[in-house]
């Protein structure tokens, strides 16, 4: 069985995330996507809309995702990849570059971002429609 691996906040989803969830799909027969965790988030200076267990339930009802687990620091992912024997680790290209450390462990590819959509500028979007 060939494993696959993605990370991301995915919080408020969006075509976007099922675009690169269905591809990262695709390169295998079992997809685990870790997800930041709160406290994780908040490290980063990041705050998601809803909370770990609320994203992680969301992703797990989403059929290209097999197993969703829980990222709690950068330098995890060395050990996510032998942990869970991972084939292939997928990322956005806004990443390019940045994890192909990884390529030592597992093969690396950087899919193309949906245009246009990111939950970014959801929130931009929505924070002008309730300002405005």
């Amino acid at each position: 069985m060939k494993k696959v691996i993605t990370y991301g906040t995915f919080d408020l989803l969006h075509v976007g995330h099922i675009n690169i969830l269905r591809r990262a799909r695709e390169y295998g027969d079992y997809l685990i996507v870790a997800i930041s965790s709160d406290q994780f988030n908040a490290l980063k200076n990041k705050e998601a809309y809803y909370s770990f267990e609320q994203r992680k339930a969301i992703l797990e009802a989403i059929r290209y995702v097999d197993e969703v687990i829980p990222e709690h620091k950068w330098e995890q992912k060395v050990e996510d990849v032998q942990k869970h024997g991972i084939d292939v680790f997928v990322m956005g290209d806004d990443w390019k570059g940045q994890f192909d450390f990884l390529k030592e462990y597992c093969d690396v590819v950087y899919l193309p971002r949906t245009v246009g959509i990111s939950t970014t500028k959801i929130k931009s979007d929505l924070n002008k429609t309730n300002n405005g």
